[in-house]
């Protein structure tokens, strides 16, 4: 069984964990299906805003796909939630993809 086969597996038995999604959404770009991660990136941020770690990926998955205005506004949407729960080095991270995309 493969790593993406197993993580769907765990899922079945804990479909919200964040933690077990967000390394699928990791897998799926690591085998060129960004859509997919997108997605599984996008419901973990709408349903959990305060998953700061997810937004930098769905952002980077979002330049990749030529989302640029998108992936702009999901920066700017994790630098706020970082802000809030006072992740100063995701914050950074995302800052910093933000300011290499927009300048």
């Amino acid at each position: 069984m493969n790593r993406i086969e197993r993580i769907i597996e765990f899922l079945k038995q804990q479909p919200k964990d964040n933690f077990l999604r967000h390394a699928l959404a990791l897998e799926y770009i690591k085998i060129g299906e960004e859509l997919k991660a997108r997605d599984l990136f996008l419901e973990i941020v709408t349903e959990f805003p305060d998953y700061v770690g997810s937004y930098y990926h769905l952002a980077k998955v979002l330049e990749k796909l030529e989302q640029r205005e998108a992936a702009i506004e999901w920066y700017e949407k994790g630098m706020a939630a970082a802000k809030l729960a006072k992740d100063d080095h995701s914050y950074r991270e995302l800052q910093s993809a933000y300011e290499d995309l927009v300048y």
